[in-house]
């Protein structure tokens, strides 16, 4: 008996699967399929394969070539109640290295669509720079499933309101191998779990791709703004062995837009996936007992502003520096009311004393001339950034201030100098502020315009909202509705949301989460039909910014370090098109995420909510496990989970520089829930 026919023998013995193909979703006659072949030193050859009705019970089609071929494939198409599933099997003849690919037509004119792979691609990532991903390079795109939050593509028919997608269904315990080279054919070192998805235009109709193992086309994304060409990988699969495969295919009709092509993708994507909170041993005491080890020994004191370092800090050796970032990464108000609070609850004198001196000299010197805050100094050079403020630095910064005066006047300290000086920056704010309710991302102290976009427009919802709550001024309020008007116009109802961090110019999760935030915090300070509507709002935005974050776990190779700690990345979440690495970008979202869950009934979010707490978790530096930093309680901030890096180590690793001061600033927030809450209730 041959080997071939030994296959035959063993699948006839199989229990047999007669589900019948959906005709508009899977009939064969709109699917393409291919494989590969690689033999070492040699170009690989590409087999265009055709299905014809399979002879054994458990696979409706085998796919064969025009010519024989070392290796069996078959496919099962199947329909459940979920969609329809394809159940691919591979058995090698021969010893093989391969790579298999499948294309199925959704039927929509490719000039109609738009596209999602969560946590990386939305619409044709236009917002994004040049030598970025985007329609700017090429209308098709292939990609590995580890730079998706969730292994999905799905196209949206703007004209059908109709969506189709498909899906990766995972096994059990993913798998990854080293590879010598980032792109090119390249052969799969071991065994991989990580196969490739996107889109493709067919002759101008747009189809589903995906396949086994990865691939990237017509470029690969290993650097930030750096292209390096297509990558396509081979696995070995010995003679006598076979591998299966499996995705599901859905379509959906009567989809209103692009937004809601998003928010139902990313719950069956939650519903398929069911990611569930990872055990820790860190709980929210320990945890802040450890990160508060950053503003011990971060904490700069000797030059006439004080701050804690928080940027461009080596992870070998976690030095200061003599950068003070207000917002943004250094967040070093913020981690000054954090320390406070937490020092006196504590009875730490020192820690106290450090983080009040923090806001008086700042109060003494770190103001301009203008008004505006100093963001981003340099104390040794005496900079400051040649006068460019954000809008998103300056609202962070106020923001800290006001928990701060909030802190003091409940503990009976008052600080009228600073009230003035707020109430000085935020008459800046309400004269900024553009007439269709956004804010400027940068500008001078003269109020001149450096980058006119809106992305950064919810930063400054927050503040307005405690402001008006602080100290009674109407106007900030008005204002903050404004901004509302704002986002729902052209974020929120586009579902386009970008800019917001301040070193990318792209789509980006930082947007769409202070989106949801700050109609959060307007829904928090409102009544009725208004109350409502901001509450609407900021489920909208929700849903986009949950679709950053990761529902499944990226499988490492052994001798990458994240593998070798044991990362679960299900509750990371991407930060941008641009910035392809996952990181703990949570502050109060998740604060927002049950508010929401209980407004609406929707128990997803509050579930997912405890997934982020618990996983974001794992990389706390403590003795005798520093998860890759010189200090304990210096949190990892880019953290390079796909074939991409910020410019050193790669995959599995971090960049050779960071900036705890926000990692920090952010984690510490989400275990102080109700702060918002608290605030708003109490003023």
């Amino acid at each position: 008996m041959n080997l071939k026919t030994s296959y035959f023998f063993l699948l006839a013995s199989a229990v047999s699967l007669t589900a019948q193909a959906d005709e508009k979703l899977c009939d064969v006659s709109s699917m393409k399929a291919s494989i590969s072949l690689k033999v070492p030193g040699n170009d690989a050859v590409t087999y265009n394969l055709k299905f014809v009705e399979s002879a054994n019970p458990k696979y409706n089609y085998e796919l064969v070539g025009d010519n024989q071929l070392p290796v069996l494939v078959y496919e099962n198409v199947e329909n459940t109640e979920d969609g329809t599933d394809l159940n691919l099997m591979i058995v090698a003849l021969d010893d093989i290295y391969f790579n298999y690919g499948q294309r199925v037509s959704t039927g929509y004119s490719h000039g109609d669509c738009q596209f999602c792979m969560p946590g990386f691609w939305y619409r044709q990532n236009l917002r994004s720079q040049k030598n970025a991903p985007s329609f700017r390079t090429s209308d098709s795109w292939e990609v590995r499933e580890d730079r998706l939050s969730s292994p999905v593509t799905a196209i949206y028919d703007t004209k059908k309101h109709s969506v189709m997608s498909v899906s990766r269904l995972l096994p059990e315990n993913g798998t990854d191998a080293l590879t010598a080279h980032t792109s090119g054919e390249v052969i799969v070192s071991g065994n991989t779990s990580i196969g490739y998805t996107g889109f493709v235009n067919d002759g101008g109709t747009s189809y589903l791709s995906f396949g086994f193992p990865y691939k990237e086309t017509p470029r690969t994304y290993v650097r930030k703004l750096t292209l390096y060409p297509a990558t396509v990988a081979f696995q070995y699969l010995p003679a006598g062995k076979s591998i299966t495969v499996k995705w599901r295919l859905n379509r959906q009709a009567n989809v209103e837009d692009f937004s809601e092509c998003v928010s139902s993708l990313w719950e069956r994507c939650y519903d398929l996936y069911k990611p569930q909170t990872v055990d820790t041993e860190y709980d929210d005491a320990r945890m802040k007992e450890v990160l508060s080890n950053f503003f011990v020994e971060s904490y700069m004191g000797d030059k006439p502003l004080k701050y804690y370092s928080g940027v461009w800090m080596q992870t070998s050796t976690c030095a200061n520096t003599s950068v003070a970032e207000v917002g943004f990464t250094g967040r070093t108000l913020l981690n000054a009311f954090n320390a406070l609070e937490y020092a006196e609850e504590k009875n730490l004198k020192d820690m106290a004393e450090n983080a009040r001196s923090v806001f008086d000299s700042y109060l003494a010197c770190g103001f301009s001339d203008a008004g505006l805050i100093k963001e981003l100094v340099d104390v040794n050079k005496n900079s400051d950034n040649d006068g460019v403020r954000s809008i998103r630095r300056q609202s962070e910064g106020v923001y800290a201030f006001l928990y701060y005066l909030d802190y003091e006047k409940r503990h009976g300290r008052k600080h009228p100098d600073l009230e003035m000086r707020l109430k000085t920056l935020l008459d800046s704010f309400l004269k900024l502020q553009n007439a269709d309710g956004s804010f400027p991302r940068k500008f001078k102290d003269d109020f001149s315009i450096v980058d006119k976009s809106g992305g950064s427009t919810p930063s400054a919802t927050l503040p307005l909202v405690m402001a008006y709550k602080y100290f009674g001024n109407k106007a900030y309020l008005n204002s903050a509705k404004r901004t509302a008007e704002y986002l729902e116009n052209e974020l929120i109802s586009k579902s386009d949301y970008f800019s917001s961090t301040l070193d990318a110019d792209c789509e980006d999760k930082e947007a769409s989460l202070y989106a949801s935030t700050a109609t959060y915090y307007l829904a928090l300070a409102s009544k009725g039909k208004e109350r409502k509507h901001y509450a609407e709002l900021s489920r909208k935005a929700a849903y986009f910014a949950l679709s950053w974050y990761y529902t499944w776990d990226v499988p490492f190779a052994k001798g990458q370090m994240l593998g070798d700690i044991g990362l679960k990345t299900r509750g990371w979440s991407n930060v941008s098109v641009e910035n392809n690495h996952i990181d703990v970008f949570v502050f109060d979202f998740t604060d927002a995420l049950r508010w929401l869950s209980n407004e609406f009934g929707e128990k997803r979010f509050s579930d997912f909510a405890d997934v982020i707490s618990s996983s974001v978790r794992q990389l706390l530096p403590l003795e005798g496990h520093l998860c890759g930093v010189a200090k304990k309680g210096f949190y990892p901030e880019v953290v390079q989970h796909t074939n991409w890096d910020y410019g050193k180590n790669g995959r599995g690793f971090y960049n050779d520089i960071f900036a705890p001061g926000w990692t920090v600033a952010s984690l510490w927030e989400m275990l102080s829930p109700g702060r918002a809450e608290r605030f708003i209730e109490n003023n």
